[in-house]
């Protein structure tokens, strides 16, 4: 009888080691090769690492080298304009309200329309005051008021010579 059973038999089952075993064949060789597989996966992981914070921080610094460099471009740019002799007249004109020997200056002071211009504001008060009523209140009112109250088109028409409750006057 041989040592192994057939399937539906509900009998454990013996494994061979030897047969799923005996196909794989390593060599010393090849354990080499995987220990210097492992070992250069294990020195390689922090280098790429490395590598890839140094690429973000190289572009973080070009970036902050393009903003100063645009900086630069800018103040050069005004640097120019102030050695224009047109521009320097010009500011010293607005700015400083120089002039030429010989010009006629005309200096606007109120050039607003008078309407726009605020007009004169009385003082707020001379002491501080107490409210002579309870604002809270007032404020609770006044909403419960606009909730309760009917629209336009709820209330009956009013027509001459009767008043709101519907009696008609004496008189």
């Amino acid at each position: 009888m041989s040592p192994r059973s057939p399937r539906g038999s509900g009998v454990a089952q013996r494994v061979d080691v030897r047969d799923w075993l005996g196909g794989v064949r390593l060599s010393v060789f090849m354990m080499i090769m995987f220990g210097l597989v492992i070992f250069a996966v294990f020195m390689l992981v922090p280098t790429v690492g490395t590598y890839i914070g140094q690429l973000q921080r190289i572009d973080a610094l070009e970036h902050s080298v393009q903003v100063a460099q645009d900086k630069v471009d800018a103040l050069e740019a005004e640097r120019d304009r102030w050695n224009d002799p047109n521009y320097v007249i010009t500011q010293a004109r607005e700015r400083l309200f120089y002039y030429r020997p010989g010009e006629i200056v005309y200096l606007v002071v109120d050039d607003l329309d008078p309407a726009a211009l605020p007009g004169e504001q009385k003082p707020v008060s001379e002491t501080v005051e107490q409210a002579p009523n309870d604002w809270m209140g007032a404020m609770l009112r006044s909403v419960t008021e606009a909730g309760l109250t009917q629209s336009v088109a709820d209330q009956p028409a009013e027509t001459p010579g009767t008043s709101t409750d519907g009696t008609t006057p004496t008189g």
